[in-house]
């Protein structure tokens, strides 16, 4: 069994209390009226506990930290080198409609560099971690990137964009290109997961655009401590400023990054 720093203790802990809420309110929806205004109010109120019980337990390891929240926006902390990155339910709608694929994401952020990442999903219990120059772990197991070599036998993952957001054209041109070349697309509905996924090896890449800080910034720390490479689309390093990512193995990367950008067009 690996052995976690004091940091990942403390970011592991955080996220086991607050996975105990999103499980019983994941008992719950079942039991809800399906109308927008019940089930989406109640999944609102989840996020926000969830979120109220990982500023508590990070504040009262790290008390001079500060916090970047998907709810509560921006904290500023005594400290500013350090801050908290975090997503309470990445996953929301999956949640909403009884479907068990969602998680939890912390990153501790230094410098504004992602330094150490934990991305929990709660109903498989599988948690998985990660620090800067120490490696990528689930469940206290080393795990790297897959190994495959050849697009067509490659299964890649993406966000699909919905009403309100933009892009649509855009994406269908990415998704085509990739279709073409490779054994499949998986769209599951937590970017954070699809990111702690292409660290274990089960997809050999990700893409998405139109993201936020909190729900790349574990994952970056995970997939670059498990082997593979994270870049924006132009191949650069400004994900978390523009919400577009790329994720993949170290071979595979350079072709997707290629193929996605002919996507564009």
């Amino acid at each position: 069994m690996a052995q976690r720093s004091a940091l990942l203790n403390v970011m592991t802990a955080a996220a086991t209390k607050a996975a105990r809420g999103l499980v019983h309110d994941f008992g719950e929806i079942e039991n809800l009226q399906v109308s927008k205004k019940g089930p989406a109010d109640f999944v609102s109120t989840a996020d926000k506990k969830a979120e109220e019980v990982l500023v508590a337990e990070l504040t009262k390891a790290r008390p001079r930290f500060g916090f970047l929240l998907e709810e509560g926006g921006e904290i500023e902390g005594a400290d500013t080198s350090n801050r908290w990155i975090i997503d309470p339910l990445d996953g929301t709608t999956n949640l909403l409609h009884g479907i068990p694929h969602f998680s939890i994401s912390v990153a501790l952020e230094r410098d504004g560099e992602p330094m150490a990442g934990v991305i929990y999903e709660p109903i498989t219990d599988q948690m998985f971690w990660a620090e800067k120059g120490q490696g990528a772990y689930l469940n206290g197991r080393r795990i790297r990137v897959s190994a495959r070599r050849r697009l067509e036998e490659s299964l890649f993952a993406t966000g699909v964009p919905f009403a309100g957001k933009q892009d649509h054209d855009r994406f269908l041109s990415q998704l085509k290109a990739v279709m073409a070349v490779s054994a499949g697309v998986r769209r599951f509905g937590s970017a954070a997961l699809d990111l702690a996924y292409v660290a274990a090896g089960r997809y050999e890449g990700f893409w998405e655009i139109g993201l936020h800080p909190w729900d790349l910034a574990a994952g970056i720390v995970l997939v670059r401590e498990a082997g593979g490479f994270v870049t924006d689309v132009d191949g650069g390093n400004g994900m978390i400023e523009s919400g577009e990512i790329i994720a993949a193995n170290d071979t595979l990367h350079g072709p997707l990054l290629k193929i996605l950008a002919g996507g564009t067009s």
